[in-house]
């Protein structure tokens, strides 16, 4: 061999290295790809031979979009019997498949996590949502490197990756603009994000991020601004851009909706379209949707409508002047749900206008959960039910009529979700919700798939038990990608998803998943070949308030229940009694598989919302010291104004002509805000719009320098407990009227079990005012707190501030 023939010798050596290792890829990212040149002293005396691009992906790797609504049980579309009109998941059945018996966690975040991941929601440290994790590794809320997500490893293969929506799986201490960003979704393998990080937010006034950057909402609500639309706009044009200037790569896109998560929050129009169709009640709606589901074979003829619970108001016990507000809450909800399908249309529009439609998967997950009973017994602020604050629906009914009435559900005046009632009846026919891992309804969630190059329209529902943890092993498996064995020098913990290719074109095709466990907050199953047991759990999510010996329960004292999914669909025949052994099996393959995937302690997803809420994840600070232009600092990073001692000091320039906000936390759903309206230093602690206290100064403030203190401080030192509110200008306190819900307090009185006089909240949230609203200096952006300045929002102050200085006091 002469020497130069080695530069040529070298490439071809290389170039078939190269191949070879692609094809079973253990470790990412792959190596950067080498010179094939030869280097001299000079130019002439070297060679220049580039090697060939690498090509890691088979020429058709096909394009992969990923839809997951939010919060949505099986009893809603049209498409199975529900009497939401979904066209969209309609035309994705018809030009695909769909699976009847595909299974989520019963929870947002863990089934995020799992689906992301390919792994166990536990083993992957998420067995809670982020903000209530705690210190087993089980819980943690932090997805492990160990775990790489598959956005990770399809963009090292050369997909062009990107995320829309809810995240929901970054620690809530992490989702300041200050990072770190380690655990953002540009930093686990999206190379796009847009939408925004919390588990909920306003439809009409979100905290948005874009890639790392905290951004505006492109319009306001009165220009017509929502949050699906403009996810859709946004997917829409990043696909654009991919046609322009990276045709030849596929995409990865991973499309999750805030919808139909509370808050409820759609266009009166949409809302309207459903006027009366839901007069009758849940009851008689589960009743319509059980029988349309048998006829569409969604479900099979010998199907049994499970019972509600007797702890689950019944339609007939609802007061009769109560059930036009129960009516609206499921109209609003309806036309939500609606209109979230209607924007996964316009998406899926867009694929197939740009070319893309023959050879792109598209997976149409109806629900991360089933349907959410947290509204509990209805209500126009939802975070009441996070706050464990009991309320009656005649409070919610005279706050809603001081808003405008019924029309006023699904705008932006209220963060209403319906009846558990009617998230009972979306569950149809099953037992349970949201947040019950341990029967359907919590946990079984409608898919579709529609990739025309290579599976065939099917009209019969594919019956393979399958799990939320095999969408990435069937993924996978379909590219040809072997899933790696390190990833960033970070050995990986095993997938526990299994492949379900062999299903997608064969309805009758044997069963993949033999095993698979559910856990959440103590509610837990455990399915092994057609068998599943289930044990309810301490709580009921339609429940208000902890239940009742929680501090004393102990898993040992659940009753288990034992099905024969073979001949019992929905779970109706509890066969426990009939066979003991069975059960104990069942019992001991759980522990099993919950101790192999890091879920112990079982309940452990309970230490901090009901056992420990002093635990809660927060600031390590206990002093803040801001400057007078900090703004979107999210609530779960901001100091505890509303729940914990603390005084707060501004350092301001007040002009002649006052006006603004000095500073607010929350939003117009539940929040508080210290503001001077026109010279008058005022103060409004919004209990979720059912009680408003405001407390404002007798005179106007001083103009020129002044340093503006609001003392906070329990009557009753525990959480909830009334509040006294001292404010001071230049060092003395300054006298000032009270009201609560517009009546005036002078002296002492009833306030519910409590009396409360001036300067007093009566009750106060003893969690959070907002999963996705912020504290803002100088101005309310987002949601603005106060009605008082609610037409004038964001109320900049027309001061200076220099300083606000935030200290706990003890």
């Amino acid at each position: 061999m002469k020497i130069d023939q080695l530069p040529t010798m070298l490439s071809v050596a290389l170039g078939v290295i190269l191949t070879q290792s692609a094809v079973a890829q253990e470790v990412l990212p792959f190596p950067a790809k080498p010179s094939g040149s030869v280097a001299a002293e000079t130019m002439q005396q070297s060679t220049y031979s580039p090697l060939p691009p690498e090509h890691r992906l088979p020429k058709d790797a096909p394009n992969i979009v990923i839809v997951l609504i939010d919060d949505a049980g099986p009893g809603l579309p049209s498409t199975f019997g529900g009497e939401v009109h979904t066209p969209t998941m309609d035309r994705i059945c018809k030009e695909g498949i769909c699976y009847n018996r595909f299974h989520t966690t019963a929870m947002c975040s863990p089934t995020r996590a799992s689906l992301l991941t390919g792994r166990n929601h536990h083993r992957v440290a998420n067995g809670q949502i982020t903000e209530l994790a705690n210190d087993w590794d089980g819980y943690a809320g932090t997805i492990p490197k160990s775990s790489a997500t598959a956005a990770e490893v399809f963009k090292n293969y050369g997909y062009h990756t990107g995320a829309w929506g809810k995240w929901h799986n970054t620690p809530g201490l992490e989702t300041t603009v200050s990072g770190p960003f380690d655990n953002w979704p540009t930093n686990l393998g999206f190379e796009y994000f847009y939408g925004f990080l919390a588990g909920e937010a306003s439809q009409y006034e979100p905290n948005l991020v874009r890639n790392t950057t905290y951004v505006p909402p492109p319009k306001t609500p009165e220009q017509g601004y929502h949050l699906s639309e403009d996810l859709a706009d946004d997917a829409i044009h990043w696909l654009n851009e991919h046609k322009a200037f990276m045709p030849d790569k596929p995409f990865l896109m991973y499309w999750a909706s805030g919808a139909i998560h509370g808050p409820h929050h759609v266009p009166k129009a949409w809302a309207d379209k459903y006027k009366g169709k839901f007069d009758d009640g849940w009851d008689n709606y589960r009743e319509r949707v059980f029988t349309r589901a048998k006829d569409l074979g969604w479900i099979p003829q010998n199907t049994a409508l499970t019972a509600r619970p007797a702890s689950l108001a019944s339609w007939a016990s609802i007061p009769e002047d109560e059930k036009p507000f129960q009516r609206r809450l499921m109209e609003v909800c309806a036309g939500y749900a609606e209109h979230v399908d209607y924007q996964v249309g316009r998406l899926v529009d867009e694929i197939d206008r740009l070319g893309y439609g023959d050879n792109t998967i598209i997976l149409y997950m109806w629900g991360d959960n089933g349907s959410s009973a947290e509204g509990q017994n209805g209500t126009i602020s939802e975070l009441l039910a996070q706050n464990a604050i009991p309320t009656t629906t005649k409070q919610h009914i005279a706050a809603l009529d001081a808003l405008g009435g019924l029309d006023v559900l699904g705008s932006p005046k209220t963060d209403c979700q319906y009846h558990a009632g009617w998230a009972w009846a979306g569950s149809t026919p099953y037992k349970g919700t949201k947040l019950l891992a341990s029967h359907f309804g919590g946990t079984r969630n409608p898919i579709a798939i529609r990739w025309p190059a290579k599976i065939k329209h099917d009209a019969t529902p594919h019956p393979q038990f399958l799990h939320v943890n095999d969408v990435v092993p069937t993924l996978y498996d379909i590219v040809g990608i072997t899933p790696p064995k390190v990833v960033n020098g970070i050995p990986q913990d095993p997938l526990d998803g299994v492949s379900f290719k062999s299903t997608l074109n064969d309805a009758k095709a044997p069963e993949v998943k033999h095993t698979q466990y559910f856990e959440i907050m103590g509610s837990r199953a455990i399915y092994h070949d057609g068998w599943i047991a289930s044990a309810f759990g301490p709580r009921e999510p339609w429940t208000p308030g902890a239940p009742a010996g929680i501090h004393e329960w102990t898993p040992d004292k659940d009753k288990w229940e034992l099905y024969n999914l073979n001949e019992d669909w929905s779970q109706a025949n509890d066969l426990a009694e009939k066979n003991p052994q069975k059960l104990a099996e069942l019992k001991d393959l759980f522990l099993i598989e919950f101790t192999k995937n890091k879920g112990l302690p079982v309940g452990g997803g309970l230490w901090v919302p009901l056992l420990h809420p002093e635990l809660r994840i927060q600031p390590p600070y206990h002093e803040w010291t801001f400057s007078g232009n900090i703004i979107r600092m999210p609530e779960f990073t901001a100091p505890a104004l509303g729940n914990k001692p603390n005084i707060v000091t501004i350092d301001a320039d007040v002009p002649a002509n006052a006006n603004g906000v000095l500073y607010a936390l929350g939003a117009f759903s539940g929040g508080l805000s210290c503001y001077v309206q026109d010279g008058v230093l005022s103060y409004e602690y919004n209990l979720f719009e059912i009680m408003r206290t405001q407390i404002k100064a007798t005179e106007k403030l001083p103009v020129g320098q002044a340093k503006i203190e609001v003392e906070t401080r329990y009557v009753v030192a525990k959480p909830g407990g009334p509040l006294k509110i001292v404010m001071r200008v230049n060092g003395k306190e300054i006298s000032t009227t009270t009201t609560v819900n517009g009546q005036p307090v002078k002296e002492m009185m009833k306030a519910g079990p409590i009396e409360v006089g001036p300067q007093m909240v009566p009750v106060s949230a003893p969690l959070l005012f907002t999963a996705n609203d912020c504290l803002d200096i100088g101005t309310d952006l987002g949601s603005p707190v106060s009605v008082d300045y609610y037409d004038k929002a964001p109320f900049k102050f027309n001061g200076t501030i220099q300083q606000v200085h935030v200290e706990y006091l003890k």
